[in-house]
């Protein structure tokens, strides 16, 4: 139960930090906000850090080294995504592939989820898929190419989130928070260099950028607690129910701006609801 509740509050966190993050993104770049979200998360974690101790091995800061390059290359191209118009079709893409690798990758290594679990986990997909897709079709008005190229960055920001969440299940209790500082740290450099690559302006030089400190904060508020929830259960459960991010940040756009649930984000959230309660119960 620990997991599930754990999890549930990375979910949470990480759902407000992508809704102020989206909020910010109309008023400036949505790289430099990347920049800013991502250093001022490796401060926040690194605090953290000083302050819980740990002793962590060689091994355990290389798994946070993989979950930087994941970090970085799933928020490039998401905000790549966010920033051509095309989150109809990032936004699910990405949020299914984050949940997809991980539970893989329990599996592999000996994961055996009750039935009901398993029941949870294989609802929670199609949730997490209704919960976030857009509701204004700009891919359609986009075009086949506009489309593809969706596609490519849901994919590439779901493989980036599926490796972070992957590689920070392998920490173990005891190692402390050292390894998410390096993979909040070493997703600083993966973005800038992606942001360059693509011919990117990722400098932050508008006062709104800095609203990237109160995203970092909560993604590293988040990145904690899906840590915390790995190490008390299974990695199958935690990196489902923290993917159901999209479903917070649809409720509080719902609440504070006043946007429309729609019928399909509807039946999505009421599928959330149901495979939590299948996973808590297993």
């Amino acid at each position: 139960m620990l997991t599930v509740v754990l999890a549930l509050g990375s979910a949470l966190m990480y759902g407000l930090s992508d809704f102020i993050g989206g909020f910010l993104s109309r008023r400036t770049s949505v790289w430099s906000v990347a920049i800013v979200t991502q250093v001022a998360a490796t401060i926040a974690v690194g605090a953290a850090t000083v302050v819980v101790g740990g002793d962590p091995t060689a091994g355990d800061l290389s798994w946070g080294l993989f979950a930087g390059l994941g970090t970085g290359t799933g928020t490039a191209f998401l905000y790549r995504g966010l920033a051509a118009g095309r989150m109809g079709v990032v936004a699910p893409l990405s949020a299914v592939g984050a949940a997809l690798l991980p539970v893989t990758v329990g599996v592999i290594t000996g994961e055996r989820p009750a039935l009901i679990v398993w029941a949870g986990i294989a609802l929670a997909f199609p949730a997490i898929w209704l919960i976030a897709r857009s509701t204004d079709h700009t891919e359609a008005a986009l075009g086949a190419g506009g489309l593809n190229a969706g596609v490519i960055d849901g994919l590439l920001a779901g493989l980036g989130f599926g490796l972070m969440f992957a590689a920070l299940g392998q920490v173990p209790d005891g190692a402390g928070f050292a390894p998410l500082v390096a993979a909040e740290a070493v997703s600083i450099p993966v973005i800038i260099g992606l942001a360059m690559a693509m011919r990117q302006a990722w400098v932050p030089r508008e006062l709104a950028s800095l609203g990237g400190v109160v995203v970092g904060s909560l993604a590293a508020a988040a990145a904690v607690l899906f840590l915390l929830a790995t190490q008390a259960g299974l990695l199958t459960v935690a990196s489902v129910l923290s993917s159901l991010y999209p479903a917070f940040t649809v409720l509080l756009a719902a609440v504070v701006l006043r946007e429309r649930i729609h019928g399909a984000q509807g039946i999505g959230l009421m599928l959330a609801v149901a495979a939590v309660a299948m996973v808590a119960a297993g």
